[in-house]
């Protein structure tokens, strides 16, 4: 089974709540979000945002440039059902995260859980890639990942565990560190997930 056709399974044998990575108020994200004091037209992606909360989050908000992109349709229909008429103030991507080409530059990139499915080589690489392009000067990136201490695996997919070190090591050459935290995430089955976040500002090209 490909990528794409496992993902639209999910989302279309599961309930929101009946996943492992939901959660109802991303707080993490979102102070990030506070600490770095985006205006509220800054350009913001989320990626592998699926149906997550975070959209309605940055809506409520007040954030008027809102992306969210995630290799599910199905994921992405469900998000725009539950937003209703708010989700015309939302673009929506269709891609994999893997091999996404932006064509926008972005202020906020964040990503909760979709980097640490690239497991290969090449797919890390492009990915590095595609954000370095897509962020504005003096950008911002917040990258969530299972640490060294959470699952090696999630939905039936394997995935690269990162420590604060090997994120840093991975991205020093376009990206500076700004401040890395690991959080404990309870699922809705009462399972506790490790991650690792870090915020990355874009250095000078």
């Amino acid at each position: 089974m490909d990528k794409k056709t496992h993902w639209e399974n999910i989302y279309q044998s599961k309930t929101l709540q009946e996943v492992s990575w939901y959660q109802p108020t991303p707080t993490t994200s979102l102070d990030f979000l506070k600490q770095y004091r985006m205006p509220l037209e800054a350009k913001i992606i989320d990626v592998g945002g699926g149906d997550s909360l975070l959209v309605d989050h940055l809506l409520d908000l007040g954030y008027t440039d809102v992306t969210i992109l995630d290799i599910s349709a199905s994921s992405l229909e469900r998000a725009k059902k539950r937003l209703g008429e708010r989700a015309q103030l939302v673009k929506w991507i269709i891609a994999d995260a893997s091999d996404f080409q932006p064509t926008e530059q972005y202020d906020f990139w964040h990503d909760r859980a979709a980097f640490h499915f690239l497991t290969q080589e090449d797919e890390i690489n492009h990915y590095i890639d595609s954000v370095r392009k897509g962020l504005a000067k003096q950008g911002i990136l917040v990258l969530g990942t299972f640490s060294e201490q959470g699952p090696t695996t999630c939905s039936g997919i394997e995935i690269k565990q990162y420590s604060q070190e090997s994120m840093i090591d991975l991205l020093k050459r376009y990206f500076e560190k700004i401040k890395c935290v690991t959080v404990n995430h309870e699922t809705p089955f009462h399972t506790v997930q490790n991650f690792v976040f870090c915020l990355f500002r874009k250095l000078a090209s």
